[in-house]
């Protein structure tokens, strides 16, 4: 493991790749390279800036965790790996003792439907290693102390304090959850030695059914967020006191503001909807007035306030404040800071250089830098500024040639009723202008996030390396645009919704970037919205591909005895009603735009795929669709991965999914294009 990995992956901060828009002879990038699970998954210095762990799957089959001694040379120890499952996410208590969870990589996503992650600790050099919190339903590993007493698998880890000056760190922030019937009841945090696996008491007297939690970097407990009834409440306890008090309360949907950040001064830090759009900003609330202070401290023009404060160590300042517009950048405070930025941005330019820092804005900070763009899914370097010191670290994922890679840009266009629309374009390397290209309009889940950022993303690259211009359309009802943009799809599943993609797809054409001939695809709401698709507007699609797709609004709305799903009572009564329409009130409404009631207006192929472990979308969705399509003659393709959920983990299933798709596009749009 030593340096071989670490340096000789990325050898120079440039790194030249064959230029495929020069020659058309290049053969296809391999699917496999698309899909592959990534060399590098997280990375992050400790305390000192003297250590960097990092999770990777090089030298093994298993995700493990890595740490390299920065002051002797560049030293490699494996911390942490199990022989039957990944380490995913992990933090640093201090210098001397690491925090992690697993989950079982080689098993589907269903996995997580039966286990918890469990917490283990482990010191730098890989000694001492403890589980603190059980996997629910699984043995402590072998390679561990058995004898170890660990807590149920019903703790979480909250919160790792930040470093504090003569503190020796050995304690993180857990919560013990109690469970309802049907969701989480309460959550009540605790502190837990890292070490010796012992827990003390907080005395906080939280409010009854108090879920969330804010602390300040210190650990000290200050927001208190509570769900019962439908209602939502914030509640605040700042330095000194003692008791709780209520800030706001309101109906699940529509909270006055969001928590964003406390500080250790006492300070809260909120967003919340600005404007005749609604954008959300972000401001200090104002204790007395019992509301945001305006005029905002931070706004992003054209995009909802989505990031947060950079702080180094306790009861530090804050550095800046880190924002995703249409891409992420950081706004520092910090003089220092805004010279490395400067520095980072000069040697590596036209990407997004996220720092993270020890010791930041001094003479001797220790800066890691996570690099990438559109078209690189990011490298790692380090640099030390006593020494004016450039190292190159790794590769996120391996054999990514950016050079062959399509560019991405977000586009704002005008809907049909005049409402500002949001496009993402995914234009494949040597893409030509006059030249339209058959097209995929890919429509993203949820249906209420944000769909695209500015970065690499493997479908969509995939799809464009085989040739087609992938549209994706923050259609109304996606969040990150404004609340009047989000708040305009309230109720209009397949309809204004499903015109916005439509609309998307227009656009393109009369630009001359798309062609006629164009597919729609999507998972989950995007699943949805493609059927939706070829019912309504069957003229502009040749073909469809959903995947874990949402097809019976009924169902979803109401639920059944005969399906698994994960659901619940507050979701059904107080949000699914208000977003998507009531079962009983808008039964005509829903009927017309259920993809199952109109199957037999799809009349376009259409590709399937389901997860049989899947309780956000049941198969059942898949099935009754499957058997409608059947009774009208017109049998879609159809797959279901075992043991997978909500999306595909199995790297083996998310190639063979892609494959799939490749084959059956190739089928329905380029076998119409002319040479």
């Amino acid at each position: 493991m030593a340096m071989l990995w670490l340096c000789g992956a990325t050898g120079a901060l440039a790194q030249a790749a064959p230029n495929a828009e020069a020659s058309g002879a290049l053969a296809p990038i391999p699917v496999e390279r698309f899909f592959q699970r990534p060399a590098v998954l997280e990375a992050k210095l400790s305390p000192s800036g003297k250590l960097l762990a990092l999770t990777t799957s090089k030298g093994g089959n298993r995700v493990g965790l890595v740490v390299v001694d920065l002051a002797e040379g560049g030293k490699a120890t494996r911390a942490a790996g199990f022989s039957d499952a990944d380490i995913v996410q992990f933090d640093w208590v201090g210098d001397k003792r690491l925090v992690f969870s697993v989950t079982d990589l080689e098993a589907g996503s269903g996995e997580d439907r039966r286990y918890a992650p469990g917490l283990y600790a482990a010191d730098p050099d890989g000694g001492n290693l403890r589980q603190l919190v059980h996997r629910q339903g699984k043995p402590f590993f072998s390679n561990g102390n058995s004898r170890d007493r660990a807590l149920e698998w019903n703790h979480t880890l909250l919160h790792v304090p930040l470093q504090q000056d003569g503190v020796t760190p050995e304690e993180v922030v857990i919560g013990k959850m109690t469970l309802g019937r049907e969701i989480i009841d309460s959550v009540v945090p605790m502190w837990l030695n890292v070490r010796t696996g012992r827990i003390r008491t907080i005395e906080l007297n939280p409010p009854a059914h108090t879920t969330g939690w804010m602390f300040d970097s210190k650990g000290e407990a200050r927001l208190a967020g509570t769900l019962h009834d439908g209602r939502l409440a914030m509640h605040w306890r700042g330095p000194g006191q003692t008791q709780w008090h209520q800030l706001a309360e309101s109906a699940v949907l529509s909270p006055p503001f969001t928590p964003s950040a406390v500080d250790d001064a006492g300070n809260l830090y909120v967003t919340f909807s600005d404007g005749p759009d609604g954008f959300k900003v972000l401001s200090r609330f104002d204790f007395d007035k019992g509301a945001p202070l305006t005029p905002p401290q931070v706004s992003t023009p054209g995009f909802d306030f989505s990031g947060g404060l950079v702080l180094d160590r306790a009861g530090s300042r804050a550095l800046g404040v880190r924002v995703d517009t249409d891409g992420e950048q950081t706004v520092w405070f910090d003089a220092g800071m805004k010279a490395m930025q400067a520095l980072a941005d000069e040697r590596l330019p036209g990407r997004v250089n996220r720092l993270s820092c020890r010791r930041c804005g001094a003479e001797d900070m220790v800066v890691l830098v996570r690099s990438y763009s559109d078209r690189d899914p990011g490298r790692l370097f380090l640099y030390e500024a006593a020494a004016k010191r450039w190292q190159a670290i790794s590769s996120v994922m391996d054999n990514i040639e950016p050079k062959r890679m399509a560019t991405l840009d977000l586009h704002r266009i005008k809907a049909r009723d005049g409402r500002d629309l949001p496009v993402w374009l995914t234009q494949p390397a040597g893409s030509q202008a006059g030249r339209p290209l058959p097209a995929v309009v890919l429509v993203h889940g949820g249906p209420w996030v944000r769909g695209g950022h500015w970065q690499w993303q493997a479908m969509e690259q995939f799809l464009a390396s085989r040739g087609y211009l992938v549209i994706s359309p923050e259609f109304r009802g996606s969040t990150g645009y404004g609340s009047a943009h989000y708040k305009a799809g309230w109720k209009q599943w397949g309809q204004a919704m499903q015109d916005d993609v439509a609309d998307a797809l227009l656009w393109a054409q009369k630009q001359g970037l798309a062609s006629d001939k164009a597919c729609i695809a999507g998972a989950s709401y995007g699943g949805y919205a493609t059927l939706m698709g070829l019912v309504r507007q069957p003229e502009l699609y040749r073909c469809g591909v959903a995947w874990v797709a949402l097809t019976d609004p009924f169902l979803l709305l109401e639920g059944s005895w005969w399906v698994d799903d994960d659901s619940n009572s507050v979701t059904r009564k107080h949000m699914l009603p208000q977003l998507v329409g009531d079962a009983d009130k808008d039964a005509a409404m829903l009927t017309a735009n259920s993809p199952l009631a109109q199957a037999k207006q799809i009349k376009a192929p259409l590709l399937l795929a389901f997860g049989d472990a899947d309780r956000r979308v049941p198969l059942a969705h898949g099935e009754r669709l499957r058997d409608a399509l059947r009774d009208a003659g017109r049998p879609p393709e159809w797959v279901v991965y075992a043991n997978e959920a909500h999306g595909w983990r199995q790297t083996s299933n998310q190639i063979d999914f892609a494959r799939r798709v490749e084959k059956f596009l190739g089928q329905h749009l380029l076998k119409a294009e002319s040479p």
